[in-house]
């Protein structure tokens, strides 16, 4: 075997290594993410009544019929907070 071709071998064996490395997931990415505590309708402001035309019920985070993803307890579909998100 010629010098070139022992080269040409580390060199393909480096970045065979080197991509296998970089695709293997690591520890953190595998783990599972840990779930977020809601905040308490104080903490969100919320209220009973819709602000303008801003209800629940026309929120990305109400849950029908009266929860919310980030909100604890239970929501009015009339009632709106502070943390209200427009659907697109």
């Amino acid at each position: 075997m010629t010098g070139s071709n022992r080269s040409r071998r580390r060199l393909l064996r480096s970045a065979l290594l080197g991509a296998t490395a970089a695709l293997a997931p690591t520890a953190l990415a595998a783990a599972p993410a840990e779930p977020k505590a809601k905040l308490s309708q104080q903490e969100a402001l919320y209220q009973d009544d819709p602000k303008d035309m801003q209800n629940c019920a026309m929120c990305t985070l109400f849950l029908p019929p009266g929860g919310c993803k980030v909100v604890e307890g239970t929501v009015s579909p009339n009632g709106w907070c502070r943390l209200f998100d427009m659907a697109d």
